[in-house]
């Protein structure tokens, strides 16, 4: 019997602000992403710690150039057919299609480059799945709100929502509302366009933001539900199981109230509703929501079809601030976590545990018993590139092989219901989280350096040529 059942959706995942360039290229309006420069001051300016909308000559943008696939997109996406793709998760820059964030006539440029991604995708039997919003909140809205601070930033979301809805829902069958929603929580410049002004109490502008957030991803379930009958919509967290460092209860307690740290946004997507340890938990921060019966009517009426997740890694959390000083991640890591000594790590820190992302699956579906679709699993990595132009990854094989294998018996033993998996990234980019180039995720190699120079050409690494076993065995063939 195989594990994955037939018309499984297997492919790769991107983000417009790491990989498509192009940034002021045909009316595109700046996008807080665009102002997030490489370096020791990145983190600083994500976390909203460092005040940066505009760019200056001091510093550098990776997201400006990407990896030029704006003007790549066909070579790329023929790569990925010839992988065998099914499906396609990328993200519409919102600047790209209203400029300022809530313009009233959409960017035509921005709207035909979609258009020809989508009917490239299609061509080649490629499912496209969007992300309509991945941490590219327009700086504009910044400028004119404070960004998600503001219940106006739901309307201008909603009109970005109604453009592409309306032009590209007769073609796009899968739709995740925000990407890593819970990430306002721990980057909110990257996750909300949040910057903090002095007097501010940052848990209560957080907490104010994400439910604008989770008002705005309601309201657009119910306006794709209207547009676009059939179509289904979902909700996406930056998952990973918190463990108790301990079986000391108190560990256990810090690691569940760490995770609810995460599921107060899926509550509200899946379940319709914030949990009643949410209320409490605000309350006991005399935390204000600004939260509206119509508000909580809409949570109710926009609940998601399905429960998107990113993995990378598990966590691991104690109640003693000595454990917690000793064994706490080295270095700018976006969520916290101890390090766990019974895994080994990437190079940049991240821990491998496959049985990680089987629990976490089986979490999930018993919390929400809605479909799952993982869409982010991967491993950067440095890569070299041989003088015959070959490029030898087994350390990302057998990553990838160690999470297929944890999530085929998810699907085939324990029963959860998974639409797919789109790893990360596919082709080399951006990194997210430091800037670089050199940490690379992809089947794809991109030349090009942490500086900016390179070729751009694309080379196959030995890693694409398992991914299209694995594809055309669905997930039989995993050696």
């Amino acid at each position: 019997m195989s594990r994955f059942p037939d018309g499984f959706l297997w492919g790769g995942a991107t983000a417009a602000n790491q990989c498509e360039g192009a940034y002021s290229e045909d009316g595109r309006g700046l996008s807080s992403v665009d102002v997030i420069p490489f370096g020791e001051d990145r983190m600083k300016v994500a976390r909203g710690q460092m005040k940066m909308l505009e760019c200056d000559g001091a510093h550098r943008y990776p997201a400006h150039d990407g990896i030029d696939m704006y003007h790549r997109y066909q070579e790329d996406i023929a790569l990925f057919a010839e992988m065998g793709f099914k499906v396609y998760r990328f993200s519409i820059a919102w600047t790209r299609i209203l400029p300022n964030g809530d313009d009233d006539i959409p960017c035509e440029a921005g709207l035909t480059f979609y258009d020809n991604l989508i009917d490239e995708c299609l061509k080649y039997g490629i499912e496209p799945l969007v992300t309509i919003c991945h941490f590219d909140t327009p700086v504009a809205l910044i400028q004119k709100y404070g960004g998600w601070k503001d219940r106006r930033m739901i309307d201008a979301y909603l009109k970005f929502c109604n453009a592409i809805f309306t032009r590209y829902g007769n073609r796009v069958k899968y739709w995740l509302t925000f990407n890593e929603i819970n990430m306002l929580l721990h980057m909110p410049f990257m996750g909300a366009g949040i910057l903090f002004e002095p007097g501010e109490n940052p848990e209560e502008v957080k907490y104010r933001a994400a439910h604008y957030e989770l008002v705005a991803s309601a309201k657009a379930v119910q306006l794709a539900r209207r547009l676009m009958p059939g179509a289904l919509i979902g909700c996406m967290l930056a998952a990973g199981q918190y463990y108790p460092f301990t079986c000391n209860p108190e560990d256990v307690y810090a690691a569940m109230e760490c995770d609810r740290d995460n599921y107060f946004f899926i509550d509200a997507q899946a379940r319709g509703e914030y949990p009643v340890w949410a209320w409490k938990r605000l309350e006991r921060a005399g935390i204000h929501l600004d939260c509206t019966e119509e508000d909580l009517a809409s949570i109710k009426e926009g609940v998601v079809d399905f429960i998107s997740f990113s993995y990378y890694a598990s966590r691991s959390m104690s109640a003693d601030p000595e454990t917690v000083e000793k064994y706490k991640k080295p270095g700018n890591a976006a969520i916290s976590s101890l390090l766990n000594p019974y895994l080994k790590a990437s190079e940049w820190g991240w821990q491998i545990d496959p049985t990680g992302l089987r629990i976490t699956l089986n979490t999930l579906y018993d919390r929400y018993q809605k479909p799952l679709f993982i869409v982010e699993n991967g491993m950067g990595a440095v890569d070299k590139v041989e003088e015959d132009g070959s490029i030898h990854d087994p350390y990302r094989i057998d990553y990838l092989r160690a999470h297929i294998e944890a999530m085929g018996k998810a699907v085939s033993e324990d029963g959860v219901p998974l639409l797919g998996y789109t790893m990360w990234g596919p082709i080399d980019l951006v990194s997210a989280s430091s800037g670089e180039m050199k940490k690379r995720y992809g089947f794809i190699y991109v030349d090009k350096d942490n500086d900016g120079n390179g070729t751009l050409k694309r080379l196959r690494k030995d890693s694409f040529f398992w991914y299209k076993k694995v594809i055309a065995s669905n997930g039989e063939d995993l050696d």
